[in-house]
């Protein structure tokens, strides 16, 4: 059962902000960053393809894994946790649902409007103008482990078009940041699910919400809380969580 202080909080929000990390994803069968590579990839580490610098050196190898993580996206469904949270945005007056995932598990869901705080595997740009191309790029063609695909040329500049994520090294997009933050700040719930709380300054988004006068509600297996008061853990999978906290709070 759910406490009735976090269903009490819940029924009443006027503003409900979900935010979400990799946890929510990996239940779809999508490895976290932090998994260990495996394959013909396991003697690269993610976090040395995942920068600018990389991607100058070696555009085919950094290209080719990037392709090879948006097959494994396209592949992957939507778990029940990605539903619930598109259902909950049907019972709540506002919702705002922010993500560290650059995944597009979340609108094919059926949530609109979201936040990608990392970018999107989906919206490549290029390198030197920074435009997106006129049209999405066709899924990939089945890329191997570890195969160098050569990235492709921007049609507006002739430059090399690149991931569409956010690198080491480099900042959030300020836009979806400062909309993120404006939210944690307005709302009345936020629910993080998830994530780690290690990634700064995406980490921030409970904390702002809490100092605000919100109520806090920390689901993963193994949540944390910092404070007394108007912050709580539910410990559980977000698939079985969630649609469990939105039966009992609205028995949908």
């Amino acid at each position: 059962m759910i406490p009735s202080s976090q269903l009490a909080a819940l029924r009443t929000a006027r503003h409900l902000v979900v935010f979400t990390g990799a946890g929510v994803s990996a239940e779809s069968g999508i490895p976290t960053f932090r998994d260990s590579l495996t394959g013909l990839w396991q003697r690269f580490d993610a976090a040395s393809l995942a920068t600018l610098e990389a991607y100058q050196q070696h555009p085919a190898l950094v290209w080719g894994w990037y392709e090879w993580r948006r097959m494994h996206v396209l592949q992957a469904q939507p778990n029940a946790a990605h539903q619930a949270i598109a259902e909950l945005a049907r019972h709540v007056p506002r919702l705002t649902l922010v993500t560290q995932n650059v995944d597009d598990l979340h609108e094919r869901a059926g949530s609109e409007d979201v936040i990608h705080l990392h970018g999107s595997l989906h919206h490549p740009r290029c390198v030197v103008c920074g435009r997106e191309p006129s049209k999405p790029l066709p899924p990939p063609d089945e890329p191997a482990e570890g195969r160098r695909l050569e990235p492709p040329k921007c049609e507006y500049c002739d430059g090399r078009l690149r991931p569409g994520v956010v690198w080491f090294g480099e900042s959030m997009p300020a836009g979806a940041l400062d909309e993120a933050f404006a939210a944690a700040r307005h709302c009345d719930v936020l629910i993080s699910v998830g994530t780690s709380g290690v990634v700064y300054p995406a980490a921030e988004m409970p904390e702002r919400a809490w100092r605000a006068g919100a109520t806090i509600i920390h689901v993963n297996p193994q949540p944390s809380v910092t404070h007394d008061e108007r912050e709580y853990a539910l410990s559980g999978p977000a698939g079985l969580v969630l649609p469990r906290l939105l039966q009992e709070a609205f028995g949908s």
